[in-house]
């Protein structure tokens, strides 16, 4: 209970201090379509059609902006009554209504027409509301318009959902050149002509979903900081299908990944999802190390608590304490480099260690226990 008072106490103050800063939605007018237009430069324009729009991105109104506060509610002087309640009603019966007319800037949205019925689905809590689409391009030369504008042509032409977010210029172009050889290659064996909108749908069903399916099992992202799966979907295919990843990170990666596109399609047409295979592999290695006598015992407690560390042993001879770590690494990643990076980090830090050596096994034959025996 009394957390739920402090939660409600907080809440109320910082309404009260965006209030007293001008910063409350129901203080602030919604976007004005024109300002935005002529800030981004967008004046090019495209029809999308009729689509599902998210409530949510619908911020502002073409000629009624100041008619709706930051929240699209309509403002208490302008209020319709009437034409509200009966919008409500027939929402509520789940009636059709006239699909709305929308501008789009990047992705926010502009009414046009039906702003009375965009504010009542958002205050009846709907979600999206069906609305004729009309773009403006922005022509503004920043790097986010650039990609921006490579997305939309990029979409256009494949007719493609727009998940597919890339974060540099030149890779959508890159897939529409991936998608241009798969659409030869199903020609070829369909030995017919192929839409490029039906060569892209295979693709994406076929090549890239599972493409990224594998990168998320791996959880590949993790390890690069503000890219997203399709920036690595792009930099993995490109190498691996275009320049070859054999010299700098081995083969392994081959045995996820077919050096082939079409290879790549086929395998993964042979198998389930559950069963794709993951991105990443056990590394097993040997560390070597010498340390100060009196601090052996200390360093061998410290070691045992790593959960990569398997066994450790106190030695006679040049060295002092033996030790076999089990690392993984993703394919992208090569064995030296995670090896390195944890040794360094997690065994060369520890007080009392004089140096280290690592061995790195080329191959292994490990008995079980009851061949031992």
């Amino acid at each position: 209970m009394a957390t739920g008072s402090l939660k409600s106490i907080l809440s109320k103050g910082r309404d009260g201090l965006r209030r007293l800063l001008g910063d409350d939605p129901e203080d602030r007018d919604a976007k004005s379509f024109k300002l935005n237009q002529q800030k981004e430069e967008a004046f090019d324009t495209r029809n999308l059609g009729l689509r599902q729009v998210p409530l949510d991105k619908i911020v502002g109104s073409v000629g009624r902006y100041q008619d709706f506060d930051g929240k699209f509610r309509p403002k208490q002087h302008f209020i319709d009554d009437d034409r509200l309640e009966a919008l409500k009603n027939i929402m509520r019966q789940g009636k059709s209504l006239p699909p709305v007319k929308l501008y789009q800037i990047k992705d926010e949205y502009y009414v046009l027409d039906g702003n009375h019925r965009v504010a009542v689905a958002k205050e009846l809590g709907h979600k999206e509301i069906n609305a004729h689409i009309v773009e403006f391009i922005p022509s503004k030369n920043t790097m986010e318009n650039i990609i921006y504008r490579e997305k939309a042509e990029f979409m256009e032409r494949t007719g493609l959902p727009d998940t597919i977010v890339l974060t540099e210029p030149g890779q959508y172009a890159y897939l529409g050149k991936q998608i241009a050889r798969h659409r030869r290659f199903l020609k070829r064996v369909q030995s017919k002509d192929v839409p490029f909108r039906e060569a892209a749908g295979d693709w994406y069903k076929t090549i890239y979903n599972p493409f990224i399916t594998i990168i998320n099992k791996g959880h590949l992202l993790v390890s690069f900081s503000g890219r997203t799966e399709a920036d690595l979907y792009a930099y993995i295919s490109l190498h691996q299908w275009e320049k070859g990843l054999a010299e700098r990170y081995g083969s392994g990666i081959d045995q996820v990944i077919s050096r082939n596109m079409e290879e790549f399609r086929r395998k993964i047409a042979e198998t389930r999802e559950f069963d794709y295979p993951e991105m990443e592999r056990e590394i097993i290695a040997f560390i070597l190390m010498n340390v100060v006598a009196r601090k052996e015992r200390k360093i061998i407690e410290k070691l045992a608590g790593l959960p990569e560390v398997r066994e450790i042993h106190a030695v006679h001879g040049t060295v002092d304490v033996l030790v076999k770590v089990v690392l993984k690494r993703d394919l992208l990643s090569s064995d030296a480099e995670v090896i390195g990076n944890f040794v360094q980090n997690q065994m060369r830090q520890l007080p009392g260690v004089l140096g280290t050596q690592t061995l790195i096994p080329s191959h292994s034959n490990v008995k079980e226990k009851h061949e031992v025996n």
